[in-house]
């Protein structure tokens, strides 16, 4: 599917009509284009457009570079956010003279919220290095949006982790398998964005040598720097994310390793405690002739008091020593 947009009083405006508005065309969006579509576009521009295998490859080389008078820059970015479970994938953008072609198999959701935007708003995107500087800027923006989501997830799974509850919630919350699988999306979210930041920043970087090169405005320059200060930022930002999930992470197998020594400290409280009854019992349990206590008329009474007190004692000295 191919979406051109053209400029209309300092606004995009989709047009239904490619081949009779080519000329005033800015912004060709090719989304999971056809064999059909791609050959149309590179008539169109008169340059190659990549294909899917040659954008996923992760060479900086084949993915920033220039051909035939066009600039190509990919950048991995996400999609399905709302899920635990992003789709990331490779879009590429190309800058190639006064129009601007983005080759995508996946619908980030800065590619719905762009143009809607630019259509009802001036927002000065009037070119195809304003429109591509206002697009990945939105890109930025829903990925800051998602590391902020992460990270208030993160700070409820370290609640649920430390803070101490009533009874009830303490059982509910001991699911370690649900946690280990929360932290374990939540590092999948993040180290996602990570990877889309990291490429982000190559692509701020070649789009900086771009602008200098073709000579952009002095604005562009400027939101160019802005933007990769942003995206430096949140890639910080980003690996602290991490590094505090891979602390969590820590923190979750040192409770389970506290539960489990708590349950063998029971078992082995309990096996002490039960061993000298069970001498007792074994030993007027015995079948020789000379047990004096055998026909002594309080003996029963007896061997169960015996039993009871030595159950009593080490108790009582376990209890005493703080090991229970």
């Amino acid at each position: 599917m191919i979406k051109a947009f053209v400029v209309d009083n300092d606004r995009l405006r989709l047009t239904e009509d490619l081949a009779a508005d080519g000329d005033r065309v800015v912004w060709a969006d090719l989304f999971n284009p056809t064999k059909e579509e791609e050959a149309r576009i590179e008539s169109w521009l008169g340059i190659a457009i990549p294909t899917r295998e040659e954008m996923e490859e992760i060479e900086i080389s084949s993915r920033l570079y220039i051909e035939d008078g066009g600039y190509f820059m990919t950048a991995v970015l996400p999609a399905q956010t709302e899920a635990d479970d992003p789709l990331m994938a490779p879009v590429t953008f190309v800058l190639a003279g006064s129009r601007l072609i983005t080759i995508r198999y996946h619908e980030p959701k800065a590619f719905k919220t762009f143009p809607l935007r630019a259509e009802k708003v001036a927002t000065g995107c009037t070119s195809s290095d304003t429109i591509l500087i206002g697009l990945l800027e939105a890109v930025v923006d829903r990925l800051a949006d998602i590391l902020e989501r992460a990270g208030r997830d993160v700070e409820v799974i370290s609640r649920d982790i430390f803070e101490a509850r009533s009874t009830k919630a303490s059982k509910r919350n001991r699911d370690f398998q649900e946690l280990l699988k929360a932290i374990g999306r939540k590092e999948d979210i993040a180290s996602s964005v990570r990877d889309s930041l990291i490429s982000l920043q190559r692509l701020a970087g070649f789009l900086a040598h771009v602008a200098a090169q073709t000579k952009m405005s002095k604005d562009v320059r400027a939101r160019i720097k802005t933007l990769s200060r942003d995206v430096l930022s949140l890639a910080d930002h980003a690996t602290f994310l991490s590094q505090k999930i891979s602390f969590l992470l820590d923190a979750t197998l040192g409770m389970i390793s506290i539960e489990q020594n708590a349950i063998i400290k029971i078992f082995s409280v309990a096996a002490v405690i039960f061993l000298p009854p069970t001498l007792v019992a074994s030993i007027y349990g015995m079948n020789f002739d000379i047990i004096p206590e055998l026909k002594w008329e309080f003996g029963y009474p007896f061997a169960i008091g015996l039993m009871v007190v030595s159950a009593i004692l080490p108790f009582w000295y376990f209890r005493r020593r703080g090991w229970l």
